[in-house]
């Protein structure tokens, strides 16, 4: 699995566990639902500024989303 699979896959974890939906999590961002979908499905290369966004608005930090063992693979 290459990183952009594993960001993706990291972020929909995330989302779930907090009940909402990849609209909700795209608007607190500021980003573009699309955009968040093919995130989400490890086709698009996250820009760095939007994955600050993105886990900002989940609401955690940076050690807590990389800290997961889909990143220790």
């Amino acid at each position: 699995m290459d990183i952009k699979a594993k960001v993706g896959q990291r972020i929909k974890e995330l989302r779930l566990l907090k009940k909402i939906s990849q609209e909700t999590l795209a608007n607190i961002a500021e980003i573009d639902r699309t955009y968040m979908t093919s995130v989400e499905k490890g086709k698009r290369n996250i820009a760095v500024v939007n994955l600050e966004k993105i886990i900002t608005a989940l609401g955690i930090d940076y050690p807590t989303f990389f800290n997961d063992q889909i990143f220790k693979k």
